[in-house]
């Protein structure tokens, strides 16, 4: 484990989550703790089970059996939306953003389900100073500060997925998952994303599934390897790449090449 997880309590505790399709088993027993103000990353092949044990996380999903214990609460009672309430808070894989309003509003209305107030109409909610002033400090912090006004469908891919990232911390979460955040990427958008992510670090705690292994070293304080839906090891990145299970599972020579 990171240095940082060996002297708290974790804030997210999976514990042995069964997630079953028909006859495929999905999440086989997967158990992890993610400690609080980690970046952690869940890593595994294609079909491991990653984004089923994301979904069961964020509420989309309820596992067959097991137990979600955020905070020291059990979750597994709780809809998605109470989740996000509590400070779990999901973005999503597949860019999911209002593209015919601008970044600004876009984030207000992040800032005002936030709060809970009423969704009736734009110009109320622009009238609303403080919301916009916050939904700026999202945009600057997520690196949109001077796209303000242009239209979220405008956007490049990378900058769909920045405003995607700052969609979910206009809701202020305590715990962020983050669905491959890089997907489609090109470099120098990766590179912003890695950037972005690194600078919510001991803001917030973050769990990560991610295919690029140069951003999930770059990034990790942990990392756990999914396999088949059983999480079959956890540890630091150091850890992670010399073990041999992980290896043959997943990484292979790609670990000669991770930095």
């Amino acid at each position: 484990m990171s240095t940082t997880s060996s002297t708290s309590t974790p804030l997210l505790q999976v514990k042995a989550l069964v997630k079953r399709f028909g006859g495929l088993t999905a999440t086989d027993h997967a158990t992890l703790d993610v400690m609080p103000g980690e970046i952690h990353a869940l890593i595994g092949p294609n079909g491991a089970g990653k984004t089923t044990l994301i979904h069961q996380l964020s509420g989309t999903l309820a596992p067959d059996t097991g137990d979600i214990v955020f905070d020291g609460q059990s979750l597994i009672a709780l809809p998605m939306h109470a989740r996000v309430h509590r400070g779990l808070v999901r973005s999503y894989q597949i860019t999911s953003i209002f593209k015919r309003l601008s970044v600004l509003d876009n984030l207000a209305l992040a800032v005002q389900a936030r709060s809970g107030s009423s969704l009736r109409f734009w110009a109320r909610a622009r009238a609303e100073a403080q919301r916009y002033a916050e939904a700026a400090e999202v945009a600057q912090r997520v690196g949109l500060g001077p796209l303000l006004g242009r239209t979220a469908g405008g956007l490049s891919h990378g900058e769909q997925r920045q405003l995607e990232v700052g969609l979910a911390l206009a809701t202020q979460p305590r715990l962020l998952l983050l669905d491959e955040p890089m997907a489609g990427m090109g470099p120098d958008e990766s590179e912003r994303m890695v950037n972005l992510l690194l600078g919510l670090r001991g803001d917030m705690t973050l769990l990560l599934v991610e295919h690029d292994m140069d951003a999930v070293f770059r990034l990790a304080d942990t990392i756990s390897a999914l396999v088949f839906g059983r999480v079959v090891a956890s540890g630091t990145p150091a850890q992670i790449r010399q073990n041999a299970d992980v290896r043959r599972a997943y990484l292979g020579d790609d670990m000669e090449h991770a930095a």
